[in-house]
């Protein structure tokens, strides 16, 4: 079977969650990346994060002991700065409600960076900093209901540090949004900009957006129209995936990031299941052994992903959710789960 790195030419990467959790990478990602690259598929690392400039990022994913330069980092501020210029004339003054990097890359593109509504700002960026205060929202304020231009580089409510999840960007854009009545049009995942400038720049033909988040990385795939690559290595899991919504469903499953080089370890949802019969039980789902259907030398955690694949295809397709969860038919079954997190050994 053809692996996923050679029917794609670019992988859109999220980085927490799925190159990488705190300040270790995942086990498999440096090996099957370097792979994946050999085999033709290009690595592109996408990120929300709007004040980490990309030779910061390349040089923490260097440091993890994976490949990367600046120019393989694609940031919510870049995404954000492509809307900027793609609706105002070069010199434009843009409000920067965010950090320095914000303001660099507004002034990379062309713009001119201002800091306060007597400068006359026609647009308004804004990303997170931990310095962004009263003040400086309050100049936002003042611009946006002059009608200035709003671009969030991402609407993330929360940021993970190593103290807990703190507010994130989306939180202070709450505080414009409650205080202007207004809604900023946003750069970052889960819209679709951020994906179509990483298909642009890099000019791919055949895009996989790589996440471990249903809600921002799957769904800003889905509404870019591209297919996507679920991992779980970090936040979604396989229950989710039985009641994802149709905003938020993956096109290919995989434990991990050997899924884009190993073909047995990645299903593809629409055509996988083989194995594996799936019945609609009160209002859950049981699963059974279909000894008809099964692959010859499949690898555990492939048999285990085709059970995953079965159990969504008969969820996505009722007309009411299960809502009883996955019961196990036969001894098989019940391994199966085991390996999704979806019963009990």
């Amino acid at each position: 079977m053809t692996s996923l790195a050679e029917r794609y030419d670019a992988l859109l990467l999220d980085l927490d969650g799925t190159v990488y959790l705190g300040h270790q990478p995942i086990e498999h990602v440096g090996a099957a990346l370097q792979e994946a690259a050999r085999r033709g598929a290009r690595s592109v690392y996408i990120t929300n994060n709007a004040s980490r400039p990309p030779a910061e990022v390349a040089a923490q994913l260097v440091g993890m002991g994976l490949e990367a330069s600046p120019d393989d980092v694609l940031t919510s501020p870049q995404a954000a700065a492509t809307m900027l210029v793609d609706q105002h004339p070069a010199g434009a003054r843009v409000l920067v409600v965010g950090a320095p990097y914000l303001a660099d890359e507004v002034e990379r593109r062309g713009l001119t960076p201002v800091r306060t509504f007597a400068e006359n700002p026609v647009a308004v960026v804004q990303g997170h900093s931990p310095e962004t205060g009263w003040s400086i929202l309050a100049e936002a304020c003042l611009a946006l209901r002059s009608g200035a231009d709003w671009v969030a580089a991402n609407v993330d409510a929360t940021l993970p540090t190593d103290r807990g999840l703190l507010p994130g960007n989306g939180a202070m854009v709450s505080v414009l949004i409650t205080a202007t009545g207004r809604h900023p049009r946003v750069a970052g995942k889960p819209a679709r900009p951020m994906i179509d400038t990483a298909i642009a720049r890099y000019g791919s033909t055949s895009p996989l957006v790589v996440g471990d988040r249903l809600d921002t990385d799957i769904e800003a795939a889905v509404t870019a129209g591209v297919p996507s690559l679920l991992v779980f290595t970090g936040v979604s899991t396989p229950a989710e995936v039985i009641g994802a919504p149709a905003s938020r469903r993956p096109v290919h499953l995989g434990f991990d990031m050997r899924a884009v080089i190993d073909a047995d370890r990645a299903v593809d949802i629409t055509t996988g299941g083989a194995g594996w019969r799936v019945e609609v039980s009160g209002d859950g789902l049981r699963l059974a052994r279909d000894t008809s259907s099964l692959r010859d030398g499949t690898h555990p955690d492939a048999d285990a992903l085709h059970a995953l694949a079965a159990l969504a295809q008969v969820s996505w397709a009722a007309t009411d959710e299960p809502t009883g969860g996955v019961t196990a038919a036969d001894e098989v079954a019940g391994a199966a789960l085991v390996r999704l997190g979806l019963g009990t050994s």
